[in-house]
Order: structure tokens, then sequence, then C-alpha cells
């Protein structure tokens, strides 16, 4: 199948061609013809999957199509829950309307508002934002909604998570009844039916991967290692491992700021990203890393939604998550648009009991190693009272001792 089987007009097929894409995604093989027929879509698609493109492409031709406006409304809304992945839409709607008369801009928060306003003055056609900046102008007056004729909500789960429902209550209440919905989650969960029940029209179910799985192409990987010992393994295996660009996720925001100093200290260049830095530093980090002069990105899962790091090679949870379903979206950063990708789990005796969450949720259980001389000798009755779980240490998997120093973890696979 090519782009051009699939009814796209020629503008965007340039652009396509000028991105260097040939052949869609399966994601946006299934789900542009579906958007173009003008239908309601609920659709689960990992991350790295091109679906920012399969919402993108089919829009941009139906308000080409469409009705023309001299004072140009916004005509498509789109939802993001972080500013990162608000970024990375705009600029996907961007290079797409290359060759269209189609304007768009996006508005989020951590920055001055009044640059945001004078956009829109302007007259927008699509509109990126996130929640709560769009609440915030709409309130002054900065922008309408009523001519809204396609909504997207993208990452819609992790918008549930940060606690959006409220808001997005609030802006559905400010567009057109009629109007067409799309709806991209990584997962159908019953939250998320639940909301597309409430202002979906018989939507279209689309699922570009089975529901609730990893990619294929990620090798995950488990290594058993005492709480205390996990920085000195982390610095052993990216020092040793001569890793030049990694993902690292922590639970906290200050978890991120000390295991970023620590490696700095160690030579190994890092910045951190999380919700308490400013969107200018977070902006900066991010394109430090995606040039390569940022060895090692620290963050949370918050700030790291959405990030679109093409051909990353290595994830490292130096935590993991408390919520099954984060995993997947975190090592989803790893092994994108068809590439290979590693993703390791440092997994201390407390963390046994989300481990266990997460190989449920999955499917499958993650081969387990500890690493030589970072053997774990944690004990159950170390941990505090509210860690320990009735037959912990029999629902344990089988160790295998490794010696791992500077080899790609791929080659460990027995």
């Amino acid at each position: 199948m090519t782009f051009n089987s699939l009814g796209l007009s020629e503008p965007l097929l340039r652009a396509i061609s000028k991105k260097g894409y040939s052949e869609p995604s399966p994601i946006q093989s299934k789900v542009i013809p579906v958007i173009l027929d003008k239908k309601d879509v609920l659709a689960s698609a990992q991350t790295g999957t091109g679906k920012t493109a399969g919402f993108t492409l089919p829009i941009l031709q139906l308000l080409s199509d469409g009705q023309e406006y001299r004072k140009r409304p916004v005509r498509s809304l789109i939802l993001t829950p972080t500013r990162e992945l608000a970024a990375q839409i705009y600029d996907n709607v961007r290079a797409y309307s290359a060759y269209t008369d189609l304007r768009s801009a996006v508005i989020f928060g951590g920055v001055k508002a009044n640059p945001q306003i004078a956009s829109l003055k302007k007259g927008v056609d699509i509109l990126i934002a996130t929640p709560g900046r769009l609440l915030d102008l709409h309130n002054q007056h900065a922008l309408s909604l009523h001519k809204v004729e396609v909504l997207v909500l993208d990452e819609a789960d992790r918008m549930l998570d940060m606690g959006f429902q409220r808001d997005i209550n609030k802006i559905l209440q400010l567009l057109p009844p009629r109007r067409q919905n799309l709806l991209f989650s990584a997962t159908f969960s019953k939250e998320i039916k639940r909301l597309a029940n409430g202002f979906m029209s018989h939507p279209q179910y689309v699922e570009a991967t089975p529901e609730n799985t990893t990619v294929e192409k990620i090798n995950q990987q488990v290594y058993r290692v005492d709480k205390k010992r996990k920085t000195d393994l982390i610095l052993d295996l990216i020092a040793g491992g001569k890793w030049q660009q990694v993902l690292v996720f922590t639970r906290t925001k200050h978890g991120a700021n000390r295991l970023t100093e620590k490696m700095n200290k160690a030579d190994i260049s890092a910045a951190a990203i999380h919700g308490n830095k400013s969107q200018g530093a977070r902006t900066k980090a991010l394109a430090g890393f995606k040039e390569g002069k940022v060895r090692v990105l620290v963050a949370t899962d918050i700030a790291a939604r959405g990030l679109d790091i093409p051909l990353l090679p290595h994830v490292i949870n130096f935590e993991l998550p408390n919520v099954p379903e984060d995993y997947v979206h975190r090592i989803g950063r790893t092994g994108r648009a068809g590439a290979s990708g590693v993703a390791l789990s440092l997994v201390s005796l407390e963390e046994m009991e989300y481990l266990r969450d997460i190989e449920k949720l999955i499917d499958t259980q993650i081969p387990a190693e500890t690493v030589e001389g970072f053997e774990l000798t944690e004990k159950l009755s170390d941990l505090p009272p509210s860690t320990k779980k009735k037959n912990f240490k029999s629902s344990q998997p089988k160790q295998k001792n490794k010696k791992f120093r500077g080899r790609n973890p791929r080659q460990n696979r027995n």
C-alpha cells in the first residue's frame, strides 16, 4: 500500500515525500481512510507507530476540501497532555501542511501567553493545545471554538492520568455539537471507553497493535539489584557500555535531579526533565539530547510522555513505575518506527510487586539477571512493613548470574 492509494491530495503527497516516507504505517493505513470518511474514531496505537501523521494528514485534507473562512477560525482542535507533545505535533502539522494554505498554532503553559495570543489573532485553522492553557486563553476571550469541525484527543489515557478529565469536559462544552471526534490512546481502558461514550458518535475502533502489548522489537531485560546500589550499577552500565544516548526514568522529580547530578559528577553528561523545570530548560535539555550534546536524559513519566526521539537505542527504568501501563509508555520511547531498542529495568526487592503487575499486563515474563558485583543482597526482613507481601519470596523469578561490563544486553539473552 502507498500513501497515494489512501486518497490523499497532491500537496500532502509532496510533503510526505519531502519527509522521506513512501509507505504508510499500519495505523496510518487503517485510520486515514476512516477519518477521510468523516467518521468518529477510537484508536489504540503504541507510541512510535506514526499515529500523529495518521490523524494530521486526513485532517489537513478535510480542511483543505472544506468551506473557506476569511478570518480563519479554529476548525480543528488537537488536545495533548504535555508541552513537549504539543510542540512535536505542531512541528508535524507544519511539515505536512507546507504545500497547503492552512495555518496552525500551538499553545501551552510554562511560557508567556502574549505571543500565543498574537498568533491566534492572525487566524488559525488548526490549533494544538494543552487543556490548561486553552481554557485560560478562552477565558481571556483570545480564541473561539464554535467553528471546530474536528476534535482530536491525543494520548487520552495520559490526560486522564494527569487529572485533565474536568478540563476535557469543560472544553467539550465549548465545541459545536456537530463535529468529528478522534481519540487516540495507548490502551482501551475502562476509563477511556467511558470517556469516549460520553461524547463520541458510533466511533470506529482501530487498533494497530494488540491491546496493552509492548513493541516487539524492544529487547526487555530486568537487572536485580539492591536499591542502594542502583546508582553505581547504572553508571557502570552506561560507562562500560559506552552508550551515547540513554533515556532514564525515575519516579520522582527529586530523584531525577539527584541522579542527574551524580551522572555529571561521573563525567557522564546528563540533564533532567520534569514538571518543576521551566519550559525553556526542558526544551534546551531535549534539544541537547537529540543533538548528542547530552548523553543521558533523566525524566519523570509526565515530562517524558510523547517525546519523539528517533532511533533511541536505550531506555532504563531506574525505578519501576507503580502504574503498569506507564511501563509500556516508557519503553515505547525506544524501538520506534520499526527500529530495534533495548529497555532495561533496575529492580530492587521492594519493587517485585510492580514487576509482577507489569508482567501480567504485557503477558510476558521479562528475563531477569544479576550483574556480577551488584548481586542482590536485600532480604524480605529488610523491607518496610508496607512492602511485605504474602508469598513474596515464592513469586520471585529465578535469577541468572551474569557478568556485564560493556556488552550489549541483547547478547545476554538465553
